[in-house]
């Protein structure tokens, strides 16, 4: 241990000895038979894992898909913080365990208003402690009176078979994120509604991911062609492009009205024509996904 979290610990061990004199100690943490862990979101989209905490709220880890593995860790509190708090995470013992070390785990502000939240790192961190039997502990004194010390504890009791659940959810995850589809560009063969192959397989993306998460607010489809060919006949290749996405995304299961399509022919270039590879850039679908 080094000297900051020696320092952190002694001061933290003085506080609660301290508190008789000055104030009380609240301490939430689920015992023996109310120790419950649930997988409550298993998806290729995201995983998540809860823990009940009585009397307090909820525990919630959260991975979600992303180009890279991602952790959150959320303490959703039934009553809000009232004022901008400074909290301490330890892992300590539980009772059950006399004589294992107390570890500083790291040290976090609660905003008013807001959820405590946990960064990434020692999000894993406070997994692995409950992995070998520990109780992650937050320490902070109660915005209401701050005479009053407040201990909250996640129970390390049944665990294990949920952990190994979760973990095998994040194996799943898609290695992209919404934000990845959100808006996506698809390119055609010249004079033809057909897909070049790198935009079908941004196609092939976008039906993953809606397989797993179908609800969406919006679709926006805009529909472009280069300035081959006559205008009349540009209008109408751009709208049968936009309205052969459409019927895609209608056999993904996203309601009709919630699909806009333009045509908008060969306005609006991004590039000029004097060549094919700056056509094949005007050949083109923009599509725009809101939740």
């Amino acid at each position: 241990m080094n000297v900051k979290a020696s320092l952190v610990l002694s001061l933290l061990v003085g506080l609660v000895l301290s508190v008789p004199a000055k104030g009380e100690l609240r301490h939430y943490v689920a015992n023996l038979d109310q120790s419950a862990w649930q997988l409550s979101r298993s998806s290729p989209i995201e995983c998540r894992l809860e823990h009940d905490i009585p009397a307090y709220g909820t525990a919630v880890f959260t991975s979600i898909a992303s180009k890279e593995l991602n952790l959150l860790f959320t303490l959703d509190m039934w009553n809000k913080p009232d004022e901008v708090t400074q909290a301490t995470l330890m892992s300590r013992p539980p009772a059950w365990r006399p004589g294992a070390n107390t570890k500083h785990l790291s040290e976090l502000t609660y905003q008013r208003y807001f959820n405590g939240e946990v960064p990434k790192r020692a999000a894993w961190n406070m997994l692995t402690e409950l992995e070998q039997g520990m109780e992650p502990t937050f320490y902070y004194a109660d915005w209401h009176n701050r005479n009053n010390k407040v201990a909250v504890g996640l129970s390390a009791v049944n665990f294990q078979q949920r952990y190994r659940q979760f973990k095998q959810c994040m194996a799943g995850l898609l290695p992209y994120s919404f934000d990845d589809i959100a808006f996506t560009v698809l390119n055609y063969e010249f004079d033809s509604t057909q897909l070049n192959p790198f935009s079908k397989q941004q196609l092939a993306r976008i039906e993953e991911y809606l397989r797993y998460d179908p609800s969406l607010e919006l679709v926006l489809v805009d529909a472009y062609t280069d300035s081959y060919g006559g205008r009349g006949i540009n209008d109408k290749v751009s709208l049968s492009r936009a309205t052969n996405v459409k019927d895609f995304f209608i056999a993904q299961g996203i309601e009709p009205q919630r699909i806009l399509t333009v045509g908008h022919g060969e306005r609006r270039h991004v590039a000029n024509n004097d060549n094919s590879d700056e056509r094949a850039r005007n050949r083109r679908v923009v599509i725009r996904i809101s939740k």
